[in-house]
């Protein structure tokens, strides 16, 4: 069964944050978690996060973290995992979410 959107946005504040997992790569892997991001990084390097849309249509994100890419995103980790992006996440297409992530929660706008 597929929540209506509405619900899941309500949901989502009583949620556990989401968290990030670290793997060893220039990009993500194919099979994410159902909530939690990934953070691909070589060499110390940050070069991409994914995860799923938030608001439950199931679309893959993968955001750019590396400078010379356009556009690009930044990204925080607190000492409990937690992680924190910078811009907003705006879907122009598709479901049109518009979303932060902040402290592993998401702030819909």
């Amino acid at each position: 069964m597929k929540w209506p959107r509405w619900i899941i946005k309500q949901v989502e504040r009583f949620l556990p944050a989401r968290r990030i997992t670290i793997v060893e790569a220039d990009t993500p892997p194919p099979k994410l978690p159902r909530r939690n991001l990934v953070l691909a990084r070589e060499d110390s390097e940050d070069w991409a996060v994914a995860f799923r849309c938030p608001c439950g249509c199931g679309k893959r994100l993968e955001l750019l973290l590396i400078e010379e890419a356009k556009p690009n995103w930044s990204i925080n980790i607190s000492k409990e995992g937690k992680p924190t992006l910078h811009p907003s996440v705006w879907l122009k297409g598709g479901c049109k979410s518009h979303f932060w992530l902040r402290n592993g929660k998401i702030i819909w706008v």
